[in-house]
Parts: structure tokens; C-alpha cells; sequence
């Protein structure tokens, strides 16, 4: 049936709190997922911004996984500085963003002068002072640098998983 037109499923999107209704007191960590919506969306989300450093300033985990991983371009720290400045992150690489603008391409959906995407997460992670590393086109992985994890994209689903249990069991 899918995910919209299950009346069950719909309901969970439809009854999704906002973000200024999360109250940092009662979580353990923020987990920011991909998509690429964010690349298009997350700029104008600043209550989003401010929540994903508020969880990171109260030593809480911080994570972002694929695209959402764009958070990390506004997110602001208390003292003025990029949250990602001198971290250890990734997130979806260049060499992918290569990949899926050749697909297009190559299907003649785009002209060659257009891109998926607007901008590029390694290339601004990088601009922002961030040690960006990444395991190479479709592996899967992820980075913890403190109490922020980072997966590269999709198919870091579980290495990314696995990164916020070990940090939530400590």
C-alpha cells in the first residue's frame, strides 16, 4: 500500500512534533535523517539548527545521517563558531553526488550545466573548517567525533546506528 497510503503510517507523519515541542531534558540524542529534502529545506529550519546544537551543547549525541547531515552548514555554537569546525565528520560525498548527476544526465533529465543537488555537503563540511573523510561511492560508514556521529549516506544506516548505541551506552 505504502508508506502515505497506510492510514496507520500516514498518521505518524501527520502527528509529528514540531521541533520547538523536543525538550532536550528528555532525550537522549537527536538523530537527523537524509533524503534530499534537507539540501533544499534545511536553511529556512532554524528552530532545527538551534535544537541539533542545543543537544550537542548539553553533551547529548548529535547525529545526522546522508543529506541530513546539512544541518551541519547552519548549525551555529553558542560561542559563534560552526558546530563542524576542527570535527572529524561525513557525510554524502562528492564522488556520489558525481554518480547520481552523471545518472541524470546520462538519462537526459538535466542538462549537463544543472546538478542534483544545489551544493555539496564534503565541499561546505570542508569550507567550514571540518576534517571531512569518507569511506568511498556506496560504503557504508560512519564517524563519531565526540558526541557527534556523521553517516555517510543510505547505506550507512547501521554503522550510524551502531555509533549512537555505543555512545548512549557510556
Amino acid at each position: 500500500m505504502g508508506f502515505i497510503a497506510t492510514p496507520r503510517l500516514a498518521a505518524l507523519v501527520e502527528n509529528t512534533r514540531k521541533a520547538t515541542e523536543i525538550d532536550v531534558e528528555h532525550f537522549d540524542a537527536i538523530v537527523i535523517a537524509g533524503g534530499q529534502a534537507p539540501m533544499f529545506t534545511f536553511e529556512k529550519a532554524t528552530v532545527l539548527h538551534e535544537k541539533f546544537v542545543e543537544f550537542y551543547e548539553h553533551g547529548k549525541v548529535a547525529c545526522a545521517l546522508c543529506h541530513g547531515v546539512a544541518i551541519l552548514r547552519y548549525a551555529t555554537l553558542g560561542n559563534g563558531q560552526p558546530l563542524a569546525k576542527g570535527k572529524t565528520v561525513t557525510g554524502f560525498a562528492n564522488v556520489e553526488e558525481d554518480f547520481a548527476d552523471d545518472a541524470v544526465w546520462s538519462m537526459n533529465l538535466l542538462p549537463r550545466d544543472k546538478h542534483v543537488m544545489p551544493w555539496r555537503i564534503e565541499d561546505e563540511l570542508k569550507r567550514l573548517g571540518a576534517n571531512y573523510i569518507q569511506a568511498g561511492l556506496w560504503r557504508g560508514f560512519a564517524v563519531r567525533d565526540g558526541n557527534l556521529i556523521t553517516g555517510q549516506q543510505n547505506f550507512s544506516g547501521a554503522e550510524t546506528a551502531q555509533a549512537v548505541i555505543r555512545a548512549l551506552g557510556e
